[in-house]
């Protein structure tokens, strides 16, 4: 006789609790003082307990989490947008879009691997089935994708004009993801008023690229400093170049200009404390339970949160002040003039 494997066998007296299992004719239990496992007229019986199988997680063949066939039920659409982070439905390949074609998207993965995937299609996105198609064209959008009537600064457009050279004016930023943040948010603007966004890789070195930029009248320099605290490495870096009227360094109070992103833009309710000597990126990453260990790890995290970022509303007011500042003095009468 077989039995399943999560049933056992009782001999115990009935109790309105166990099941009976028919035994073939000539399989006859032993008939003991507390059996019940034997009638001679017919096929034997026994008593089973029905047991409980132990949980081993979710259901892989769960309807839930098979790949969805024609009709089956409603999945959300997500437009692919760049830089979103999505994995294969397979959960082979987890990357950021980085490029688009008609029928066909390309994910990068954080070692810098490329692959290309067919959609409309099955992903996973924060673990939720979903399928991926190509991102609707706004009607009037500008280049930051915001709608035409408004940039993602909040400001009014201007009239679309042929593109315009370059002013001898300036902004300098810290960083790579400080300019792509700039970028995304006041692209728009400077473009219009035709000033360029450079990074600097630290400013550690500022009082010498200053004296190199050669700051004037109708050159002007504003530069945006992280963490710029009272008493802090770069306010005596600040301080250094504080006497040229040409130029105005400005900056904000986070350690990192990630934190200038409101944690809420991001799903958290507030960016993590993170010890003093401890890389700050890393560090954040490790305590909010994204991948943190590699410099690939790190980029793909930015392009996570800068996606998060759809206007000057997902900013904190501290960053958001001194960039209009900045833009306001490169771009005074009296620094307009330069071409």
């Amino acid at each position: 006789m077989s039995l399943s494997a999560n049933s056992i066998c009782s001999r115990e007296s009935p109790d309105g609790k166990n099941g009976w299992v028919t035994l073939p004719d000539g399989d006859r239990g032993s008939d003991g003082p507390a059996g019940r496992a034997f009638r001679p007229e017919r096929a034997g019986w026994i008593r089973v307990t029905l047991v409980q199988s132990r949980q081993y997680g979710r259901d892989v063949l769960a309807p839930q989490n098979r790949k969805p066939k024609p009709g089956q039920g409603p999945v959300d659409q997500v437009e692919a947008e760049p830089g979103l982070v999505v994995e294969d439905f397979e959960a082979r390949f987890c990357g950021a879009v980085v490029a688009l074609e008609k029928d066909a998207v390309t994910l990068e993965d954080r070692h810098g691997k490329r692959r290309v995937f067919p959609i409309p299609g099955p992903f996973l996105l924060d673990g939720q089935r979903v399928t991926l198609v190509r991102p609707r064209p706004a009607a009037g959008a500008t280049k930051s994708g915001f709608a035409a009537n408004r940039t993602a600064s909040g400001s009014v457009p201007a009239p679309q004009q042929r593109a315009k050279v370059a002013k001898a004016s300036r902004i300098y930023v810290e960083g790579k993801h400080d300019a792509e943040l700039v970028e995304k948010i006041w692209g728009d603007d400077l473009r219009d008023v035709g000033i360029v966004v450079e990074y600097l890789e630290g400013v550690d070195d500022l009082a010498a690229i200053v004296d190199e930029f050669g700051p004037g009248p109708r050159q002007r320099l504003g530069v945006l400093v992280d963490h710029l605290v009272a008493g802090s490495k770069e306010s005596r870096i600040a301080a250094a170049v504080a006497g040229n009227q040409h130029v105005l360094v400005v900056g904000h109070p986070f350690i990192d200009i990630w934190s200038a992103v409101k944690p809420a833009a991001v799903g958290l309710r507030a960016w993590p404390d993170v010890p003093r000597g401890e890389p700050w990126k890393e560090g954040v990453l490790r305590r909010i339970g994204w991948p943190h260990r590699t410099p690939a790890d790190v980029a793909l995290a930015w392009r996570r949160i800068l996606r998060a970022v759809t206007s000057y509303a997902d900013l904190e007011p501290e960053l958001l002040g001194r960039v209009e500042e900045l833009i306001d003095f490169v771009t005074e009468p009296e620094a307009a003039g330069a071409s």
